[in-house]
């Protein structure tokens, strides 16, 4: 007969996996203790790109063909080691480590969302990002635009790192120097915006109403703001197919044919064998946005 729980010790603290044969991924044939081994070998790749952030996650307790909820407070019954840090009314986990995240993924939470700033500094973005999200299936039409987005920001001496949102589209993730308003990078985002929609217009958008934008590619670049979220770097997705959120190279990405080409099944073979791509963001150039802000700001005035 089998148990209805493990034990696991992580980090000095004993975990208890309740229900690991569960499906949490039925399509997959992925149990909770599938995904918890998985989690756990995410964790190197995962967790820089969380650490010290406000968490959002969302929790499908009977696997994703169910039921499920978004969860931002840290529940009460959590164990004392798990660090949260309070903003406002809400009291966050911050998923700094190993047994942290081992925990959540004991609760089902399928999916990891974090903020554009670090806890300790709440009004100050690390990057600027633009989501790319199709309107269509056809996913090379947001390929040509996140060429076109790397483009732009060329132009004006930026450049940044790309992943999958292990949905549908794409994400550009520009680092900056964290010295910044989430009203300055916005200025930046929305000149950027602008630029690509009126050289564009055929292709991409910023309409907010899904049913004004017919083919074109949504720009959003509103979600970068104070006390949104944005699905984190290497996090699963809480679709069938199991996908994680994968950094690329923008050299494969003139070969993918579609966002959902990675997943839990397959991705510690990539990560054996790339490493971590989106590393730059974490290790490279910060940029400094200050000649940007000052030309937009001749610009808006008609200077």
């Amino acid at each position: 007969m089998k148990s209805d729980f493990r034990l696991v010790s992580i980090e000095g603290h004993e975990l208890k996996i309740t229900r690991p044969e569960k499906f949490l991924f039925p399509d997959q044939r992925i149990s909770k203790w599938d995904y918890i081994l998985a989690c756990i070998r995410l964790a190197p790749f995962l967790l820089p790109y969380c650490q010290h952030r406000f968490l959002t996650t969302i929790r499908y307790p009977d696997g994703i063909d169910k039921d499920s909820f978004y969860q931002k407070n840290a529940p009460p019954y959590r164990p004392e080691w798990v660090e949260t840090r309070s903003d406002g009314e809400v009291d966050y986990i911050l998923l700094n480590n190993v047994s942290t995240l081992i925990w959540l993924a004991n609760l089902a939470c399928m999916e990891f969302h974090v903020s554009f700033n670090l806890s300790t500094h709440p009004q100050t973005p690390t990057e600027l990002v633009f989501d790319l999200d199709p309107s269509s299936p056809e996913f090379e039409r947001v390929v040509e635009v996140a060429f076109y987005t790397r483009e732009a920001l060329q132009q004006i001496g930026l450049d940044g790192v790309i992943k999958t949102s292990g949905a549908s589209g794409l994400q550009i993730y520009v680092p900056i120097e964290p010295i910044y308003t989430y009203e300055e990078t916005r200025k930046v985002s929305y000149f950027i915006a602008q630029y690509l929609v009126e050289r564009y217009p055929k292709l991409i958008t910023i309409e907010r109403r899904v049913e004004r934008r017919g083919k074109k590619v949504y720009f959003d670049y509103l979600q970068h703001w104070y006390k949104k979220t944005l699905i984190a770097p290497y996090s699963p997705r809480a679709v069938k197919e199991a996908t994680v959120s994968t950094p690329l190279s923008w050299e494969e990405l003139h070969h993918l044919s579609s966002p959902k080409s990675f997943n839990l099944l397959t991705i510690q073979d990539r990560l054996d064998k790339l490493g971590d791509l989106f590393l730059p963001l974490r290790q490279g150039t910060r940029y400094n946005l200050d000649p940007i802000l000052t030309f937009v700001q001749k610009h808006l005035s008609g200077q």
